[in-house]
C-alpha cells in the first residue's frame, strides 16, 4: 500500500472538503499506476458530496475526469510504458466475463462496473477518485492521450466528451445529418464540436440569445431561442437528431415536434424532475425517445482519438485544488465556460 495526498469531502457542504491522505494498493501484475495532473469537475462529482449526510454516510475523495502520466506498469503490462499520456474516466473494472463487457459495453457489466470513486470495488473497499496525487488502476481501463490533444483540455472529454460522442456515433450522425442541441454548457459545447467534426448541420437551442457568437465559434450553423409556442412552430419538423445536455425539465410535446419523421431525441442531461409527453407527439412523427449513457472503454478511445485528429477542444478555466468548493457552487450556478479542471500539482 502507498500512501498520497487527496482532497476529501465529508459532508453534503462544500466546505467540508479537507486535504488528507488516503491508500492505493501495490501495484499487481495487470495495473497501470498514474501520476495525477489534472482532474475534471463534473456535476456528477457535485451529486455524490451532496449525497454524503443523506445516502452514503462517509467521506468521499470525488473525481473521474483524470489525466496523468505512467509511472509504473505491472510486470503483465504490454500496451504502456512509464512516461505515457493517459485517461482514466468513469470506471475501473468489470467483471470482463459477461456479454456487455465482451462487447466493449463494460458501462452494463451485468456483475456491476466498478466507478472510479465511491463504489464498492470486488474486494469490498470504496474507490477513492481523481482529487488526489495518484491512481493505481488495471490496464485495461486505462486510455492513451493522443499527443495532439493537451492534457488538462483532455480531462472533460473522459466523461463530458463521451457522454455526447456516444449517442452521436451511435446514431450514425454524419453529413447530411441535421443535429439540434439543447443546451451550450459542460456537455453541449463538446456536443456541438463533435457534430460539426462528424459533418453535421448543428444549431444550438437556448432560452436566451448571450451564448450565439460562442456557438458558432464551437462550430453552430444557427442558433435557436425557444421561449413561446410560436418559437418552436416554426422549427416544426426540422431536426433528424435532438440531443438534449441540460438537466432540467422540458416540455417534451415542444420539443418533440422539431424532429422530422423517424428523428430521434435523446437525452444525456439527466434530473430527477418528471418528465411528462403525449404519446401523439411521437405518433405524429414516429419518432424515439431515448437516453445514452456512456460509452465505453474501446469507444472512450475512439472518441479521444477522434478529438485529436479533428481539434475538438474542451473549453477549460483551470483551478487549484483549494478552490474546489467555490468551483462546485459555481457549477451550480451556471457560472462556469465551460469545465472546471483541477491542477493537481496544487495539491503538493
Amino acid at each position: 500500500m502507498v500512501e498520497i495526498k487527496a482532497l476529501e469531502a465529508t459532508s453534503s457542504d462544500f466546505h467540508s472538503f479537507h486535504h488528507t491522505v488516503i491508500t492505493r494498493r501495490a501495484l499487481r501484475a495487470d495495473d497501470v499506476a498514474i501520476d495525477i495532473k489534472y482532474c475534471g469537475i463534473c456535476h456528477s462529482d457535485i451529486a455524490q458530496v451532496e449525497g454524503i449526510d443523506a445516502v452514503f454516510h462517509h467521506a468521499i475523495v470525488p473525481g473521474h475526469e483524470i489525466s496523468g502520466i505512467v509511472s509504473a506498469i505491472g510486470s503483465e503490462v504490454t500496451d504502456f510504458k512509464v512516461g505515457d499520456r493517459v485517461g482514466v474516466g468513469c470506471f475501473v473494472d468489470s467483471c470482463g466475463e459477461c456479454k456487455y463487457c465482451k462487447a466493449g459495453q463494460e458501462q452494463f457489466c451485468e456483475k456491476g462496473f466498478v466507478s472510479v470513486f465511491n463504489t464498492p470495488d470486488y474486494e469490498g473497499q470504496i474507490t477513492q477518485g481523481g482529487y488526489s496525487q495518484s491512481l493505481v488502476v488495471k490496464d485495461h481501463f486505462v486510455l492513451h492521450i493522443p499527443d495532439k490533444l493537451d492534457l488538462a483540455e483532455a480531462s472533460p472529454l473522459l466523461c463530458a466528451g463521451i457522454t455526447t460522442y456516444n449517442p452521436l456515433k451511435r446514431y450514425g450522425i454524419g453529413p447530411g445529418s441535421k443535429v439540434a442541441v439543447i443546451g451550450l454548457g459542460g456537455l453541449g459545447h463538446i456536443a456541438v464540436q463533435f457534430a460539426h467534426k462528424m459533418g453535421a448541420e448543428v444549431t444550438v437551442l437556448g432560452h436566451s440569445d448571450k451564448k450565439r457568437a460562442e456557438a458558432a465559434q464551437f462550430g453552430a450553423t444557427s442558433y435557436e431561442v425557444l421561449r413561446t409556442s410560436a418559437d418552436f412552430d416554426k422549427l416544426n419538423g426540422q431536426y433528424d437528431f435532438i440531443l438534449n445536455t441540460v438537466a432540467v425539465a422540458l416540455d417534451l410535446d415542444e420539443y418533440l415536434k422539431l424532429l422530422t419523421v423517424d428523428g430521434i431525441f435523446c437525452f444525456v442531461g439527466l434530473t430527477m424532475d418528471e418528465q411528462k409527453f403525449n404519446l401523439f407527439s411521437m405518433f405524429n412523427k414516429q419518432g424515439t425517445l431515448t437516453i445514452s449513457n456512456v460509452g465505453g472503454i474501446a469507444m472512450t478511445q475512439e472518441m479521444l482519438d477522434f478529438a485529436a485528429a479533428n481539434e475538438v477542444h474542451p473549453q477549460i478555466e483551470m483551478i487549484g485544488i483549494d478552490d474546489v468548493p467555490n468551483a462546485y457552487q459555481r457549477v451550480i450556478d451556471s457560472d462556469v465556460h465551460y469545465r472546471f479542471v483541477i491542477d493537481m500539482s496544487t495539491l503538493d
